[in-house]
């Protein structure tokens, strides 16, 4: 095939003609014919040649030229491609280094195997293209629902037309034992999109707590146009979910727009998950409130909150504990998904019985540590009193306030409490040093002895290996897995570290190491002032 100019023309039409079908920039197929038509010149005049090919995007003449780059003696690699200053002279006037010479060469009559060759490439370039065209459209649609064609059901994973491409739902991300035959149509979210090798892969879903936030989109117009908004979703796919939600007018029940008149609204919604159950929870800014409602349809009488600690105690009555806990736990792991809380229910003979063993254990700590009788005892954990540090280090007038306690007697227990403390202190000191915690860790500031014993028999010893540590090692947290919160115990969760003090410790650390330039921990005025 030579490119004369009875087929120039037939370039540009051809190009036109793919892009259309591919629906792709027909400028990416014409430079496809570009680097076809420049391959099989190379293969034509020698392989070792810089050979480029531009079409006329007006009149398809295909102009062929052969590219040349001054280089310096030293450098000169390819003969072919590059030349000397010296040599460029007899071509250019005060050739420089880096300056390109182009001469145009004789288009190429390709052959059937060049031509075969041409053709794979323009092929692979617009396949390239229409998976890039691809990735981009599916990737903005992220988040959203599409409508699709069962095409087939491999190992329990479907296949879903969506147009113009496939995608995949997997299992375990169908509700409860859903099952497809071809051509069925099916609505789904679409989870994920990456970019592979062998083109995008579209992730589908329909168990995806988003999935069902967004049919409420569709079917409530209120949230579509952000009256209402959706501030939580916790799904048991098939089965139950809650959904919060929440507006700033005054004027609209949230709850009621998303049942609709006569509970439209959400069967809607119902019948497209399979008959799940869907309790609508008006959201609250205060976590207690939010969480009772979370916990409907049973009564909550008593809530108590642990913000630091991620923690929440409900009390129930006896009769409501089944109900609240819900079938195999459902209702309280719901609840929980929902608030980001874990919740610890109980009844509440159960939180009196947990009261009284806590009133009975502080007044047996008073009772050893501080030789009191068991009355006067009582007295200090009735006042508040709940560790022998605050008897030691509070304001005596908050001693004084406790009946039949005189000045002397106040001072008395603090000077028996501080002895019982460094007593404690100078035993856990010793105790680290024998387990092999070094003095650089001990001489750190900020660390009590019980902390380096904790931290010696955990077998962290030296201020290298604590400044290697994570916050959250140290203070404890909270992980999410599959949909459950998960405790992670922190060596140092039990004096109460919290996880910014725990980040401030290992910092400091790292700083006093050289590991950190402590210029970059200080925020510049930009960061202040956004």
């Amino acid at each position: 095939m030579a490119i004369t100019s009875a087929n120039q023309l037939e370039l540009l039409q051809t190009a036109e003609a793919v892009a259309r079908e591919k629906m792709i920039d027909p400028s990416l197929v014409v430079e496809a014919m570009e680097e076809s038509l420049a391959r099989a010149a190379k293969s034509r005049y020698g392989s070792e040649m810089d050979i480029r090919v531009s079409i006329d995007r007006k009149t398809g003449r295909a102009t062929f030229t052969r590219v040349r780059t001054v280089v310096t003696e030293e450098e000169v690699e390819n003969y072919q491609a590059e030349m000397t200053v010296e040599q460029a002279k007899q071509y250019m006037e005060n050739p420089e280094i880096g300056q390109q010479y182009i001469e145009e060469i004789p288009p190429v009559d390709m052959g059937r195997i060049a031509a075969q060759s041409a053709k794979q490439v323009i092929l692979q370039k617009v396949r390239e293209a229409e998976r890039d065209r691809q990735y981009e459209e599916f990737q903005d649609r992220a988040g959203t629902i599409i409508n699709g064609v069962v095409k087939r059901e491999e190992y329990g994973n479907v296949v879903v037309d969506v147009g113009r491409g496939e995608a995949i739902l997997r299992r375990t991300e169908k509700i409860g034992r859903e099952s497809y035959r071809p051509n069925d149509r099916i609505r789904c979210y679409i989870k994920d999109v990456r970019r592979e090798t062998r083109g995008p892969q579209i992730f589908l879903s329909r168990t995806d707590p988003m999935f069902m936030a967004e049919l409420f989109k569709m079917e409530v117009p209120e949230i579509y146009e952000g009256i209402i908004e959706i501030k939580s979703v916790a799904r048991d796919p098939g089965s139950r979910a809650k959904i919060a939600v929440f507006t700033t007018d005054t004027t609209i029940d949230p709850v009621g727009a998303c049942v609709g008149m006569r509970g439209s609204r959400v069967q809607a919604v119902v019948n497209e998950l399979q008959g799940e159950k869907i309790d609508i929870i008006p959201w609250n800014e205060d976590q207690p409130t939010f969480l009772v409602n979370a916990l409907q349809p049973a009564e909550v009488s008593k809530v108590v909150l642990d913000e630091e600690a991620g923690k929440i105690e409900v009390v129930v009555p006896e009769e409501q504990l089944s109900l609240a806990i819900g079938r195999r736990g459902q209702n309280v792991r719901l609840a929980s998904q929902l608030t980001n809380l874990d919740i610890d229910i109980m009844t509440e003979a159960e939180e009196s019985a947990r009261r009284q063993k806590e009133f009975e254990d502080r007044t047996q700590l008073f009772i050893e540590t501080l030789d009191v009788d068991e009355f006067f005892a009582q007295l200090l954990v009735s006042e508040g009193f709940a560790s022998l540090e605050e008897v030691a280090y509070v304001e005596i007038e908050e001693l004084l306030v406790i009946d039949g306690v005189d000045e002397d007697t106040a001072q008395e227990l603090q000077t028996r409490a501080r002895e019982f403390l460094e007593e404690q202190a100078n035993k856990a000191l010793e105790h680290a040093k024998e387990l092999g915690v070094e003095d650089s860790l001990v001489n750190f500031e900020g660390l009590s002895p019980q902390m380096l014993e904790a931290l010696g028999e955990d077998g962290i010893k030296t201020l290298e290996e604590f400044a290697t540590c994570a916050d959250w090692e140290l203070a404890g947290g909270w992980t999410t897995v599959d949909g459950e919160r998960v405790k992670d115990d922190g060596i140092l969760e039990k004096f109460d570290v919290s996880l910014e003090e725990a980040q401030d410790l290992v910092m400091t650390a790292r700083v006093m190491l050289g590991w950190v330039n402590p210029d970059d921990l200080v925020p510049s005025d930009e960061q202040i002032e956004e």
